[in-house]
């Protein structure tokens, strides 16, 4: 019986932390992964259909919430949806002041969608671990990992966007010449010393990308694992833990959400500083 036991709750685990994956797989072809061991075959190339299609829903609830408090917005006193949109405006606005140093329109609106989108992706652990596979399932959908930011190709992708802009505007502001001796020169100012700068640059140029992806990643992973484990418990037991981790996980959701944007802001301000 404890062997049976064990074996239900790895399964319960695994099928609760496993993709819906669609990829070339070496013996059937284009097709969806029934295990984790077919999932793994298919290699770099896969896709987590999920991943893919939560993260798409969350961004376009951002644009359509967003869109309609713009149209909706009037003069006076905002209520409703009109004041919670225009808080977190300020909110980012107010961050931005305090964290970026330079001059680019884009930053604001960037910060904006990066905050709001990962707010909402990650706002999706707090529904049960249980409601949405089951209800899948029952349409014949295997699995179903709901929370994008569970899955590190999700926030490794955010994190390539925003390095990408890093380097954009790095040789953009500074030019090539400029970005290299910041490089090479930093931060022992003596051309001997070349060889152990660009070391030292380049690590940490690249540490950046890596650490977004894995700090948002690894918090929302381990929340997950978590909730799994308080649904494996007695019912009585859940009632008990199950309340006060939620709660204490919404501030997680969403100072998960502002880590990731305001850093971003402060590597983007270093990309636009001269010096």
């Amino acid at each position: 019986m404890a062997a049976g036991n064990e074996v239900s709750t790895t399964y319960y685990i695994q099928h609760h932390l496993q993709n819906l994956t669609f990829g070339n797989h070496p013996e059937n072809g284009w097709s969806l992964a029934h295990t984790a061991e077919e999932a793994s075959d298919m290699g770099f190339w896969a896709i987590h259909l999920d991943t893919m299609g939560w993260s798409i829903a969350m961004g376009l609830l951002f644009i359509f919430i967003f869109r309609k408090a713009g149209k909706m917005a009037t003069t006076g006193v905002p209520t409703g949806l009109q004041n919670a949109v225009e808080m977190v405006v300020e909110f980012i606005e107010g961050m931005i002041r305090g964290t970026f140093k330079g001059h680019n329109p884009i930053i604001a609106p960037l910060a904006l969608t990066l905050f709001v989108w990962i707010l909402f992706m990650n706002t999706l652990k707090i529904i049960p671990v249980d409601y949405l596979p089951v209800l899948f399932s029952k349409l014949g959908v295997d699995y179903m990992k709901s929370v994008p930011t569970t899955d590190v190709n999700a926030t490794l992708g955010l994190a390539l966007g925003v390095f990408g802009l890093i380097l954009y505007y790095s040789f953009k502001v500074k030019g090539i010449g400029g970005f290299a001796k910041e490089l090479s020169l930093t931060p022992f100012n003596h051309w001997a010393l070349i060889p152990f700068n660009l070391l030292l640059e380049i690590v940490a140029l690249l540490v950046k990308p890596f650490s977004l992806a894995m700090r948002l990643f690894g918090n929302m992973f381990a929340g997950e694992v978590i909730f799994i484990l308080i649904a494996m418990l007695p019912f009585w037991a859940i009632w008990v833990l199950d309340v006060p981790w939620a709660i204490f996980h919404i501030l997680i959701v969403v100072l998960q959400a502002f880590i990731f944007t305001v850093l971003s802001v402060v590597y983007l301000s270093a990309a636009h500083e001269h010096h």
